[in-house]
């Protein structure tokens, strides 16, 4: 099972990133992606999750509104578009598996640390004029 995390990099205030999570090993419809991110001196906290079986999403109140997050179709592949970014959304990104299979994952376990059992490397968004 492996997670590879890409598409970060450097965009001013205001622009636009995509995100994109790429599963191999498993098969996603099973399980919940969610994404995290990480700032200096900061703890690693929840950014959104979707649940593939379902398609249900859920959000950290800071993103809603400007985040997206969905299955690319056809690819075993979860994206996060972000746009209206900010300089506080400088951090390094991590998409995670969700650990087990549960109703309302996202909303109730998705951005709990523990409740993942495979995360991927991280990417560096640098928000920034």
């Amino acid at each position: 099972v492996q997670l590879q995390a890409s598409g970060g990099g450097l965009v001013q205030p205001g622009g636009s990133l995509r995100l994109s999570c790429a599963a191999s090993g498993f098969t996603l419809n099973y399980y919940a992606i969610a994404w995290f991110r990480q700032a200096p001196g900061k703890e690693r906290e929840g950014v959104s999750c979707i649940s593939l079986s379902d398609g249900s999403t859920a959000y950290a109140d800071s993103v809603k509104g400007r985040f997206t997050v969905s299955r690319d179709n056809g690819k075993n592949t979860v994206s996060l578009q972000m746009n209206s970014l900010k300089p506080e959304d400088t951090a390094v990104y991590y998409c995670a598996r969700g650990g087990f299979r549960a109703r309302d994952y996202c909303s109730r376990y998705g951005f709990t640390r523990g409740s993942h059992d495979y995360w991927g490397q991280g990417t560096q968004v640098t928000v920034s004029s």
